[in-house]
């Protein structure tokens, strides 16, 4: 609000002139003080201007419906939805989220600071309130090849712009612990602004959680267990509870919310397809489910808004007050908190599910899609250097993996699929240099009998990654994505029958969410041909190539012992 702007809404504030907006006969959500008010709300200017009876301009009465301050979430990847921002918040927003925390990470690691500069010039337009968490780790480790390479140096640029509220999470925590410079320095200087740092430590426990902490990681959002959460808000972490499609550990931290705790904890999605995004919802969803296992409504509603605003720093949103925007949700029950009617800046967009105004925002081209790719050189062969390979191991619901030791099925010298043991290949093309540099391993979990998946969509950096049984189909996957400009496919004997292209950094779709699904349920039914019984194979599929998150990985350059942070052979016969 610029000195115009505030003397207006001063003069709606006194009563000297009528208010834009007089909500009446709603309960609303106090989440300063826990309590259920019922006196009317005053909007001007798009701001909550205070409360009590003032002469309107309009009136609304919602008839005893309760309304809370919009929803938030605390972290997100926008990218994983698979739509580009304003595709989001058409999915999103419908749902009762009014803002998000979002870290354009993937994007960045594809494309450098030009994909941050197209995430937040999106954001700027957006109907959505998009402020960013700038990306901490790109790469996420020296073990893989990414789009780009970015430093202190050249986030520092980023660090004082008005739309990056954070730095997003600090995956490297063995940098951290051991005090690597170039981590420490983009830490410091994101404190020097006064904005919080978040954390990304998976199962990090004792004196090494200690130690990353001490250099001010404020929050994590990677607890899976209820111990795990325990002793990082015992240190004082915040803690977000979240539930992606690839992840859910919401059931598990339940009990960690009580009287006592909530105050320092959060509701965070991280990743949801758009098919979770539009069936389920986003936090609107977490709430409900929090509230009918138990938790206080508001309590819940105060996880949703205040928490996230006050730990971000967010003054404009998170609640009801003067001086906070008029981001509502109108529900009919608190018990049962479902969304039926959401308010931005006191403007009605959506209405039972659905947007009532255009979210479509303006004409931003986007950077070409990064697809560099050595085809010449796809080799996806296996020479046995022993008996015993390393294999990864999928764990339901998850995104964390196992490492197992397995017989390998040797033909001619080779190692090679073996689907009857769901024994299948999986391999990772790097994509952004044209190196050739190829990764090859073994996976359990998928299930294919035949064919192969293939996507663009590969945390951290995004290259290929390919699972399936002939060696043909993976080449076959591998050159459909770059003919496409990247996104999902599935091959059955090298041949494409389903796909789905992402065009925007071959990571997002230029189409709406419901389009989106409809390509995701084409390439669903067709894994589900090929044999997999994953509810999500691409979802696993799109983290079975991040080396920071337990328990083995792969990357272009070869597996990775996550616990031990170090690359490892295949073979077991050849580790030193």
């Amino acid at each position: 609000m610029d000195a115009m702007d505030i003397q207006r809404l001063l003069e709606a504030a006194r009563g000297d002139r009528p208010v834009d907006l007089l909500i009446r006969n709603a309960r609303w959500v106090n989440v300063f003080n826990g309590e259920i008010m019922e006196t009317p709300i005053a909007v001007a200017g798009g701001y909550i201007v205070g409360w009590g009876d003032h002469a309107a301009e309009r009136v609304l009465d919602l008839d005893g419906r309760y309304v809370s301050p919009g929803f938030i979430d605390a972290h997100v990847h926008i990218e994983s939805a698979m739509v580009g921002p304003f595709g989001f918040a058409a999915a999103v927003v419908p749902h009762g989220t009014t803002s998000v925390v979002a870290d354009p990470h993937e994007i960045a690691n594809v494309l450098g600071t030009e994909g941050i500069a197209y995430m937040v010039d999106c954001g700027e337009q957006s109907l959505l309130n998009i402020y960013f968490a700038l990306p901490s780790c790109v790469p996420a480790t020296g073990m893989e090849s990414s789009g780009a390479v970015l430093d202190a140096s050249a986030l520092k640029p980023w660090v004082s712009h008005p739309r990056i509220v954070a730095l997003a999470e600090m995956m490297n925590f063995p940098g951290v612990i051991h005090g690597d410079t170039d981590v420490l320095a983009k830490i410091g200087q994101m404190h020097t602004a006064g904005k919080p740092v978040d954390g990304h430590s998976p199962g990090l426990s004792g004196a090494g959680l200690h130690a990353y902490l001490l250099p001010g990681i404020a929050s994590d959002h990677e607890c899976t267990s209820l111990a795990e959460a325990r002793e990082k808000l015992d240190a004082g972490m915040h803690i977000m509870i979240r539930e992606g499609t690839g992840a859910r550990n919401l059931d598990a931290l339940l009990p960690l919310i009580t009287a006592r705790t909530a105050r320092r904890l959060m509701w965070c999605t991280d990743d949801r397809h758009p098919h979770d995004l539009l069936g389920e919802g986003g936090i609107d969803s977490m709430v409900r489910r929090a509230v009918k296992a138990g938790i206080d409504p508001v309590c819940a509603i105060q996880m949703a808004t205040l928490n996230p605003a006050e730990y971000f720093r967010l003054d404009a949103v998170g609640a009801i007050a003067p001086g906070r925007r008029a981001d509502l949700i109108v529900m009919e029950n608190i018990e049962d908190p479902v969304v039926q009617q959401v308010y931005i800046g006191g403007r009605q967009v959506a209405v039972d599910g659905r947007m009532v105004v255009d979210s479509s925002g303006p004409a931003i081209t986007p950077p070409p899609a990064s697809m560099h790719v050595a085809l010449d050189r796809l080799d996806f062969a296996v020479a046995a250097r022993g008996r015993r390979v390393r294999a990864i191991e999928t764990v339901p619901d998850q995104i964390v993996t196992r490492s197992a030791i397995a017989e390998a099925r040797i033909v001619n010298g080779r190692a090679l699929s073996d689907p009857s043991r769901d024994l299948l290949k999986i391999a990772v093309v790097e994509r952004h240099h044209a190196t050739g540099r190829t990764g090859v391993g073994f996976v359990r979990g998928f299930g294919l009998g035949r064919g192969a998946l293939a996507a663009t969509v590969a945390h951290d950096s995004h290259n290929i990654v390919a699972v399936g049984v002939e060696d043909g189909d993976l080449a076959a996957a591998a050159r459909a994505l770059v003919d496409m400009g990247g996104g999902l496919v599935a091959v059955d004997q090298g041949r494409v029958i389903a796909s789905l292209p992402l065009p925007i950094a071959g990571l997002m779709s230029d189409q709406p969410a419901d389009r989106v699904c409809a390509g995701l349920d084409e390439l669903l039914a067709a894994a589900r041909h090929l044999g997999s019984r994953l509810a999500d194979p691409f979802m696993t599929l799109s983290f079975m190539a991040l080396p920071v998150i337990p328990a083995l990985k792969i990357t272009d350059m070869g597996l990775v012992d996550v616990d031990r942070f170090k690359q490892v052979p295949l073979f077991v016969e050849d580790e030193v």
